[in-house]
């Protein structure tokens, strides 16, 4: 129901049946347009004021839009320069986990930078103030964190899908109105390595908000690890000429095939599950038995992929090779600029 749905707001179905049901996803639209406007206008009357710097770094979509990649990429940068910092996270905090599957990895990647999760980011932020003696937290996911008044707001936007349609939930994949992005500081363009021109989303976003920094990065691929030892990596040549089982549950797992192949690495079976899936024996049981029907004993995923993965739970793929792909941001255009307007926050 989950991925029929998905479907139906980004317009993969057509025809009558579909029209039919688009049109009333559109009504739900226009309601769920109205109520998140009064939202943020009632909780930006008297938002909380901290006492540290607050960057916020979010999406104004579905999808995944590389939000995670550029909170570890501006946590280290701001961390190299000398600066206390500590991420907040909602997390999903579901089915008896503790930490999500995006925070998990964020703390397991940054080590000593505390990555606080929580629902309430404000209880977060003090407790990062008092414990961690921070000068800055960063929202992972904040845009749609109105209760707290930031000192910089980074949007993410996927070079791939854009604004899709341009309507909001349910009927289109927009979290807040287009309108939200005119209080940006900067837009962070993602993944534009695998989308054509850029001029679209540029022109609207110069149009919409002039101001803003704009800025574009692509996702490098780094080097390949071991599901039980991220310590020792593997270079990028390691499966070249290769054939590899691929399976992910996260909001582009397109972009992941895509950074597989052009590693000139054979993808024999691609499995596909929904965004922050929580494996089951099952699942993992059928990745085996169709990776060896097809006589494939390497088997790859994701590093958000992999923090929903316990020892325990990978049994099933005992005897298979399961590597894990690391990844990193990489800015290609205005990072000069970028690192400019983070560090204008701590000039007095």
């Amino acid at each position: 129901m989950k991925e029929y749905l998905y479907n139906l707001a980004t317009d993969k179905y057509r025809g009558f049946p579909a029209s039919f049901l688009q049109f009333f996803l559109l009504l739900a639209s226009f309601l769920y347009g109205i109520i998140i406007r009064g939202l943020v206008l009632f909780y930006k009357l008297r938002p909380a004021q901290l006492s540290c710097k607050v960057i916020s770094i979010g999406n104004i979509t579905l999808g995944g839009t590389g939000k995670t990649s550029l909170v570890e990429f501006v946590s280290r940068y701001l961390k190299a320069k000398g600066h206390n910092v500590a991420v907040l996270s909602r997390g999903y905090n579901r089915l008896g986990q503790e930490m999500g599957d995006e925070p998990s990895m964020l703390s397991k990647s940054l080590g000593d930078i505390p990555v606080i999760v929580g629902h309430n980011r404000i209880k977060g932020a003090q407790r990062a103030i008092k414990e961690y003696a921070v000068d800055t937290v960063i929202l992972d996911d904040g845009m749609q964190q109105w209760r707290i008044k930031k000192n910089l707001e980074i949007v993410t936007i996927s070079s791939k899908q854009g604004f899709g349609n341009r309507h909001m939930l349910p009927r289109g994949i927009l979290r807040q109105p287009l309108s939200s992005l005119g209080e940006a500081d900067i837009f962070v363009l993602t993944k534009t390595d695998l989308s054509g021109s850029l001029a679209g989303i540029k022109g609207y976003l110069s149009k919409v908000n002039p101001q803003a920094l704009i800025v574009e990065s692509v996702h490098e691929a780094l080097g390949f690890y071991a599901i039980n030892n991220p310590d020792e990596i593997f270079s990028l040549n390691h499966l070249k000429g290769k054939d590899v089982v691929l399976f992910s549950g996260i909001g582009d797992p397109d972009s992941f095939n895509k950074l597989i192949a052009n590693l000139g690495v054979n993808i024999g079976l691609d499995l596909i599950f929904d965004d922050h899936h929580n494996y089951s024996e099952e699942d993992l049981t059928n990745i085996a038995s169709r990776a060896q029907t097809l006589s494939l004993n390497i088997i790859i995923t994701t590093e958000k992929d992999a923090a929903r993965l316990s020892e325990e739970k990978l049994k099933p793929l005992k005897g298979f090779q399961v590597l894990v792909l690391r990844v990193a941001l990489k800015i290609t255009k205005n990072e000069e600029p970028f690192f400019a307007r983070l560090l204008s926050l701590y000039t007095f």
